[in-house]
């Protein structure tokens, strides 16, 4: 694919080519991509296989079914309800950064199974902050009684789902373990043509592991769900008209499944298994799509350590020698960082192709048309590289090509390491926050060593697992800070 992307920026941004009987554009051109984008929304077929794990969730819904579930998850993921789960996203990043003490000083080891599980754990943890919180009357008084004190309404419900995994104490945990072997056949069933068909599939001992495992992650799910019903039942019998006024809810931070069950309608919303299909939905891309720019980010510390050395500076100007949780007022000073992170996502993108199906003939700015039928694999990782844009070192790492002064896009995108376009990625700000803490942790405690690049260009062999992800599972060396 990368070749290919290659091919089509010597190809004036696009190239056509067969699968069996499937006609297939890839395309680079940010103008036609921009066009794209708008026009064709609807998935490539190949996605039926995620489907069937995840159903309809919004990433992988039919349009028809999509247009409906966007607008009821869009105030899920405004700025001030995503500001709210920083807190969430430091505590994770601190018990991250102690759980990767088992490896420091062994040298280079595979530090995917801390990275994964860390983002598992900030999109499903259930904190305690609220019991806290109210005992510390810093919420309003009604809200002590003591009714309210030992019930499960009071919990300061956060993230996605509203429950505890410890994933990061239990790497090993059954729904962890289960989506972790669920993408894996799919990504084995995408790339072998002969796995596709469902009734020839079945012939197969992937497919037993494929029923095995997806009903572990549905049963699991379906557990929380009907659980979060039954809090939400009691926690109207609770409320009295006092209560009303005083708004309890509005005191707690509620997590995605409170959101979606309110915003579609409560009782009269969404079923269980539409629930279902949208909180999977945030689980696969909230978890994998952050370990994966943290895990490249690492690896490009590693390699460029003069960019480390930046990083840990502005660090130490924003906390100091003091081991201080990151707030959410942090984030706005590490400058450095981001332009770090945005730069690891241009170049290593965790979503590097995205395809979409042609229904109708599709006239591009370039003057070309696409014919209804075939389908498109939109380049993310060819136009992130291509010269045409980003100029001759386009392969180079530079972080500083994202200062202000310099960073100038001709085209929107020529840059979209979420996408673009009205089935862009809706949680981007989710996982830049979640991306951001989790490194401010890891390099503040830890110097990244590895195999220094000689070339400004970076080199690190990738795999499709349905995201982009590093062969070696993400190898460096951590070594213990000493102050200066």
């Amino acid at each position: 694919m990368q070749k290919f992307s290659y091919l089509a920026m010597k190809n004036d941004g696009i190239i056509r080519g067969w699968l069996g009987y499937y006609l297939y554009f890839i395309v680079v051109d940010p103008l036609d991509l921009e066009m794209i984008l708008k026009k064709c929304l609807e998935k490539d077929d190949l996605h039926r296989f995620m489907r069937k794990i995840i159903g309809y969730g919004g990433i992988f819904a039919p349009v028809a079914i999509w247009r409906k579930r966007r607008k009821i998850l869009i105030p899920a993921f405004s700025p001030k309800i995503i500001e709210n789960f920083i807190e969430v996203f430091s505590k994770q990043s601190e018990k991250l950064a102690v759980q990767l003490k088992e490896v420091e000083g062994c040298g280079q080891v595979s530090v995917w199974r801390f990275l994964s599980t860390y983002t598992l754990d900030a999109v499903c943890v259930w904190n305690q902050h609220f019991e806290s919180a109210v005992a510390s009357e810093s919420v309003a008084p009604i809200t002590r009684h003591p009714r309210y004190l030992g019930a499960s309404v009071l919990r300061y419900v956060e993230t996605a789902m509203g429950i505890k995994i410890n994933a990061q104490e239990n790497p090993n945990a059954p729904f962890l373990k289960a989506m972790q072997i669920l993408l894996n056949l799919v990504t084995e069933r995408v790339f072998h043509l002969w796995l596709q068909p469902d009734w020839l599939y079945k012939f197969f001992p992937q497919y037993s592991k494929h029923q095995k495992y997806g009903k572990v992650v549905h049963d699991f799910i379906d557990e929380v769900i009907h659980n979060k019903r039954e809090d939400l039942k009691k926690e109207r019998s609770y409320q009295t008209e006092v209560d009303h006024n005083y708004d309890l809810r509005s005191y707690k931070r509620q997590s995605f499944l409170d959101l979606l069950i309110k915003l579609s309608g409560g009782e009269k919303g969404y079923s269980d298994k539409e629930l279902r299909e949208e909180v999977l939905a945030l689980t696969v891309a909230g978890t994998d799509t952050s370990a994966v720019a943290v895990g490249y980010t690492l690896k490009l510390l590693a390699k460029y350590p003069k960019v480390q050395d930046k990083v840990f500076q502005e660090l130490q100007e924003v906390f100091g020698d003091s081991d201080r949780p990151l707030v959410k007022e942090d984030l706005i000073n590490l400058r450095y960082l981001d332009r770090v992170v945005k730069e690891s996502l241009r170049l290593f993108p965790p979503v590097p192709f995205i395809i979409r199906k042609v229904l109708e003939d599709v006239a591009l700015p370039s003057g070309r048309v696409l014919p209804a039928g075939s389908g498109i694999v939109v380049s993310i990782w060819g136009v992130h590289r291509d010269p045409k844009y980003w100029g001759p070192d386009a392969e180079c790492f530079d972080p500083d090509r994202f200062l202000p002064e310099r960073f100038n896009l001709q085209h929107a995108c020529s840059y979209m390491p979420f996408s673009n376009g009205p089935r862009n990625c809706i949680g981007y700000q989710y996982a830049l926050m979640s991306v951001k803490t989790a490194l401010s942790a890891i390099v503040r405690r830890y110097k990244i060593v590895g195999d220094v690049e000689p070339s400004p260009i970076p080199f690190i062999k990738t795999k499709i697992d349905v995201m982009m992800k590093a062969i070696d599972d993400y190898e460096i060396g951590l070594e213990k800070r000493t102050l200066p």
